[in-house]
């Protein structure tokens, strides 16, 4: 399973005043990468001392999360976008599409299936050939365990503080900066 997540470029400080980003990003990559890392195997030990992992053995759980912390995890962080349209294209790639569409999908052949994709390194469109299991077990890479949204919010767009925030940053970034729309500096079909 993969995430996406967008993180401003800056942050409230406690006095209420906005903090921009130092360079292009708001935190250092490695060390956002080993955060996140030790929290979510965090959770994952608190789970399993819950007893909310079922039908695992708890030692066979202590081994692999151990492994999972001695492994180096890869968050790539592009640096902020600077427009709000940029930022609204980047969501919608991830929220409001799905894994492939039907156009993409070549044919089957024997126990194998071709797609076509776009090479963005070099702008070509291609075709790829995968084994279909392979081809199953990439599209289910992109569906939700049951109770996960494909969407949150979190932080400056918490629903619980969402219009509030907003108006803050406004009053200190100035109204042309943050965006507007029926639900808050949200597009209108989020």
């Amino acid at each position: 399973m993969h995430l996406h997540c967008l993180v401003p470029g800056g942050a409230l400080a406690d006095d209420g005043t906005w903090v921009p980003a130092r360079g292009s990003f708001l935190f250092p990559v490695r060390a956002l990468s080993r955060h996140f890392r030790g929290r979510f195997v965090s959770a994952l030990r608190s789970a399993a001392k819950a007893g909310e992992l079922t039908g695992l053995d708890p030692s066979a759980v202590s081994a692999l999360l151990d492994a999972l912390m001695a492994e180096e995890w890869v968050v790539f962080a592009k640096s902020y976008l600077a427009h709000t349209e940029s930022v609204i294209g980047y969501l919608a790639r991830y929220t409001h599409r799905i894994a492939i569409s039907n156009a993409r999908i070549l044919g089957p052949d024997d126990d194998q299936v071709s797609l076509s994709y776009r090479d963005y390194r070099d702008g070509e469109h291609k075709t790829l050939t995968l084994d279909a299991p392979e081809l199953i077990r990439r599209l289910l890479l992109h569906v939700l365990p049951k109770g996960l949204m494909r969407v949150r919010h979190y932080g400056l767009l918490a629903n619980r503080c969402r219009v509030q925030r907003l108006a803050h940053i406004r009053k200190v970034r100035g109204p042309d900066l943050v965006p507007r729309s029926s639900r808050e500096g949200l597009p209108e079909n989020l």
